[in-house]
């Protein structure tokens, strides 16, 4: 039965379904969303909330830890990591990458709201989360700048205005206003005044704290009119501040102006943000998870100008980072690597049928199966994005097989003097089964692939369906549209056979050398053998890694300081680094800030690079060259690493790859830490190894003589509430403004709380001994005695961390660290492994890979289970379609050689075995075996019509099929070259990929066409004894 007669007799109905297909193709590409990568992010959710004035132990012991726990309870959370710091506590919850994200921000919310009776009552707010990686690299940074717009207006601007706009976006997770603070009214004490009038600082809060309200006030009727109540019961600027009364005694009035400056100025004096070296405001914009990238930057452009409208036009906002543009460029590099694929398939073709008619058919038949691919993509929701188009590239090559194949066979028949539509019909029933044999052992490849769980299976599940579609589309096309095509242009020319553009005396050269073969079967099998034993021994000496580092143009930054530099100190220094880094001719531009979210001594910068056709170093020979550049700035330290669009966890780190401690408690963690650190430091594979706790900041101990204190009646409290209002930036009052609210700021002025001198000028109220401690404390600290501070307490310099992390919410630390230049992940991972087992850490100790190489630990088994999951399915397949146990093995005999041919050329070219490296060895097993099916499928068909013995047989199989073999090899070949000469963005991806198969191919194709004929004659003998001795002559 010939399933494409019907086709070939009915060229007009196949004509048409072909153009259909084309244009529903045509349509799908211009629908299908682009994106760097298949979407797998990892659910997310990250909570935050504000304990201003707290330290980071008791923000850890009473924030953070209570929401751990109620975090704890939560479905499908796979892991828990926080970190306290000074005023705030962040807690990042990722969940399984089957979770739905909104339904783990239901039970996020509803874990706080079971939370919050166990929080303190002085939180700032309820705690907050948010549907976001916060070590994801942002995906767009805005900028305000002014000449003349002081930088508290700027970002009243951005948090009142533009932050709830681009919250409202589709897609964004996450806006964090950077570079400022809120406006205030800051009211700077002196403490030298204060202890001249005898004023205590709660007064001065309570005096300003009820001289601002807003409360309802109700409304009237009178003379039937209703009037709604109304006061000046607001203050509104500095000025309205100064006159009011601290206190009234003796005839002597105190006023706020007599003890403090009042000023206009922000909430947080410890903030600053530059962009390409001026003052600015940021607005860093994070994604959700799973949302594209490119949908959700190119809506919020959109809103720009709108938004940009709105502000004063002495305030400019630019776009000062795009995370899109390399996304952008590095797909349209791979649609250009597609594009010289299908030229070079075609060329291939042409290059051995020297006939445009019979070239025409294989043109057709690649774009034809790619349109419908595409189709397929956009009903299954997939995204145009390297991944997929890298598979879509590699298609080409084999795509155009089966359409060779078919039109091979077809012009022999008419050489043979037979019509075009006999030649048609018959050329086809002829390598039919040939086709779909091979089409379905290629697709079988990839259910392993497509089963698989978690993040890599996730990530190529794309990758494997759409190469799948694409080769059982083209398989259709190639028995249904070629033939016909070959019907109505190929023409029979019976007195000039085509010989093709190997020439007779390449088919007889290989026709001497496969007698030679066959004549000599053990050694063409001790190859074979030999082959096999190779292949272990090469991946036991190859350098191993995961998933390739991108160039991507955009570096994340951070500039580390001692734990106890001062604001003013950090500033300047990190001035001096952004001129430095501008000064590199390969930077285009950069932004950051200093305070924010993080530690004053752990400040961000966002570092975009030209595009690759303008500037001569990689990343990573910037990153090089900035660290050379910053490297005599005393006291800090710039650690950079290039921004990936795929991330493996939800840590933030100022590297690209993570090793965490954890510990049963603190103390233990602390005194194995500085070990474990130093050892790691001390490896000549490692650089930039950095902890993100640090124990080195400066910590000032007050010493409280309790027994002074109850005698003098002075409760703790009003230790602590002196200490608060003196150094915290306490917010005392709100000022409610039309769109937003604002504070007013109490603390002593910046040239006092740089001075710690200070602390013995400060007073605290008491009262007489005898007063219980209740009564001491509700007692007003106008009728109260002053005690200075320094006759209570006595001050001790000691260190304490600036921030608190846990890890499942047990204490951890975890070290970041990049790689030297020549170092492969596997290498770097045994060097740490040995250097901390050589410390003989207790059992409380428990050191883990995070990130990148966590997931390497874990797919370690999966690896060999994918090839052997390959390997298994396509032998039950070919046995399937053969109805033979002996045949399959013939045709895998094939992969040896092409494992080995892979393996070599990623080594010599100098590339890891990395996940992208093994699907091109994946892929190898689908494509190298059709030689073999070509060289199987004729023997067969030729020993059973003609009688001819097994070894004449394969013999006449090697010769008719060696064109076909050595055209579809070529095309294979020249489909992998775009990949591998391609130079843009996402080359790291293409690189390996195009490598492996090419260098299998090549193997391949020299070793198998000697070494498959012998295996198949010594199976063929083999299952003939075995059958003789069962009696079966068959």
């Amino acid at each position: 039965m010939n399933l494409s007669a019907p086709f070939i007799r009915r060229p007009v109905g196949t004509m048409l379904l072909a153009i259909g297909l084309a244009l529903f193709g045509i349509v799908a590409f211009r629908l299908l969303p682009v994106a760097a990568l298949p979407s797998v992010d990892f659910p997310v959710v990250m909570v935050s909330a504000t304990l201003s004035g707290a330290n980071p132990d008791t923000v850890a012991k009473t924030v953070t830890a209570p929401l751990e726990r109620a975090f704890g309870s939560i479905a499908g959370l796979t892991q828990m990591t926080s970190q306290s710091s000074s005023g705030s506590s962040q807690i990042v919850l990722q969940f399984d990458l089957n979770r739905d994200i909104d339904g783990a921000a239901r039970d996020v919310q509803a874990a706080i709201n079971a939370a919050r009776s166990n929080l303190p009552t002085t939180l700032t707010q309820t705690p907050t989360y948010r549907k976001m990686n916060p070590a994801a690299a942002p995906v767009l940074i805005v900028g305000l700048t002014s000449d003349t717009v002081g930088v508290g207006q700027m970002y009243d601007y951005a948090s009142s205005v533009l932050q709830q706009k681009l919250l409202q976006v589709e897609g964004v997770g996450d806006v964090t206003v950077g570079g400022g603070a809120l406006p205030a009214v800051r009211v700077e004490l002196n403490p030298d005044q204060l202890s001249r009038y005898g004023i205590a600082l709660d007064s001065v809060r309570t005096a300003l704290a009820n001289a601002t309200v807003d409360l309802p006030k109700g409304a009237v009727s009178m003379n039937g009119q209703h009037y709604v109540l109304g006061a000046n019961d607001q203050l509104m600027e500095p000025a309205d501040y100064k006159p009011l009364v601290i206190r009234t005694h003796d005839g002597t009035v105190v006023h706020v102006t007599d003890v403090a400056q009042v000023v206009k100025s922000t909430e947080d004096l410890r903030n600053y943000g530059l962009a390409n070296g001026k003052p600015a405001v940021l607005l860093i914009v994070s994604k959700q998870p799973n949302a594209n990238v490119i949908e959700t930057v190119d809506a919020i452009r959109d809103t720009l100008p709108q938004l940009a409208a709105s502000l004063p036009s002495t305030v400019k906002l630019n776009v000062v980072l795009d995370g899109t543009q390399t996304i952008r460029s590095s797909v349209f590099d791979v649609e250009v690597s597609l594009l010289a694929a299908v030229l070079l398939v075609t060329a291939v073709s042409y290059a051995f049928f020297r006939d445009w008619r019979s070239t025409l058919i294989p043109a057709i038949t690649v774009p034809l199966a790619l349109a419908g691919t595409f189709t397929a993509m956009y009903f299954l929701g997939y995204s145009l994005n390297n991944l997929s188009l890298m598979a879509l590239t590699i298609s080409t090559g084999f795509v155009v097989d089966d359409a060779i194949v078919v039109v091979e066979n077809i012009m022999r028949h008419l050489d043979q003097g037979k019509s075009p539509l006999a030649a048609a019909l018959d050329g086809t029933r002829e390598v039919g089964f040939t086709v779909l044999t091979i089409s379905v052992s290629l697709v079988v490849v990839f259910l392993p692939l497509i089963m698989m769980s978690g993040l890599v299976g996730r990530l190529f599940r794309e990758f494997s369906v759409s190469l799948a579609i694409a080769i059982l589309i083209s398989m259709v096309i190639s028995l249904t549209l070629a033939p016909t095509l070959g019907r109505l242009l190929l023409r029979p020319v019976p007195h000039q056979p085509r010989e093709g553009a190997l020439g007779p005396r390449v088919e007889r050269a290989y026709g001497r050398s496969l007698r030679w073969a066959l004549r000599h079967p053990k050694t063409m099998l001790a190859v074979t053998v030999l082959l096999l034993f190779a292949n272990v021994g090469v991946v036991a000496v190859m350098p191993k890694g995961f998933f390739p580092i991108e160039d991507t143009g955009r570096l994340m930054g951070n500039v580390q300081a001692s734990q106890s530099i001062s604001f003013q100190a950090m500033k300047q220094k990190f001035d001096e680094i952004n001129r430095r880094i501008l000064q590199n001719p390969d930077v285009q531009s950069v932004s950051g800030y200093v305070g924010g979210r993080n530690a004053v001594s752990n400040s961000m910068m966002f570092i975009t690079l030209k595009p690759l056709s303008e500037r001569k170093h990689s990343a990573d020979q910037v990153i090089a060259d900035l660290s050379r550049r910053t490297a005599d700035i005393p006291g800090v330290r710039l650690l950079m690493q290039s921004a990936q669009d795929l991330m493996f966890g939800a840590r933030q780190s100022s590297a690209q790859f993570q090793y965490t401690v954890t510990a049963e408690n603190q103390d233990e963690l602390d005194t194995w830490m500085p070990r474990i650190e130093a050892k790691l430091r001390s490896l000549p594979q490692l650089r930039d190894v950095n902890a993100d706790v640090q124990s080195a900041s400066l910590s000032m101990m007050l010493q409280v003589n309790r027994d002074a204190a109850a005698r003098l009646g002075v409760p703790f409290e009003a230790v602590d509430d002196a200490l608060n209002d003196a150094f915290s930036q306490r917010q005392i009052a709100t000022i409610y403004g039309p769109a937003n609210q604002y504070h007013v700021v109490m603390e002593v002025a910046p040239q006092y709380w740089q001075d710690p001198k200070t602390l013995d000028t400060l007073y605290v109220p008491a009262t007489n001994a005898t007063s219980t401690a209740a009564t001491a404390s509700a007692s007003s600290s106008t009728s109260a005695t002053l005690v200075p501070l320094s006759a209570l307490a006595t001050r001790t310099l000691s260190h304490a961390p600036v921030t608190i992390a846990h890890d499942n919410q047990f204490p951890a630390v975890t070290l970041s660290y990049n790689l030297r230049e020549g170092v492969t992940m596997s290498d770097a991972n045994a060097a740490i492994q040995s250097a901390v087992a050589s410390l003989n850490l207790p059992n409380t100790i428990l050191p883990a890979f995070a990130g990148q190489g966590a997931m390497m630990q874990q797919s370690g088994g999966s690896e060999l289970l994918l090839i052997i999951g390959a390997l298994i399915a396509v032998y039950i397949a070919l046995g399937i379609l053969y109805e033979n146990l002996v045949h399959p093995l013939t045709i895998l005999s094939t992969l040896p050689s092409a494992g080995l041919g892979a393996l070599i050329a990623l080594y010599v070219c100098g590339y890891e075995l990395t996940i992208i490296a093994l699907i091109g060895i994946v892929l190898l097993i689908g494509i190298v075996k059709k030689n073999a099916i070509m060289m199987v499928d004729f023997a067969v068909t030729y020993e059973r019509e003609q009688g001819a013995s097994a070894e004449e047989s394969i013999y006449q199989a090697c010769l008719t099929r060696f064109r076909p073999i050595m055209m579809t090899t070529l095309a294979a070949l020249f489909g992998a070259v775009p990949l591998i000469v391609s130079s843009g963005y996402g080359h790291e991806f293409r690189h390996p990929l195009g490598v492996a198969i090419f260098g299998g191919l090549m193997v391949s194709q020299l070793l198998t066409l000697f070494t498959t004929p012998v295996i198949y004659l010594w199976l063929d003998r083999f299952n003939g004894r075995r059958a003789s001795r069962n009696g079966n002559p068959s």
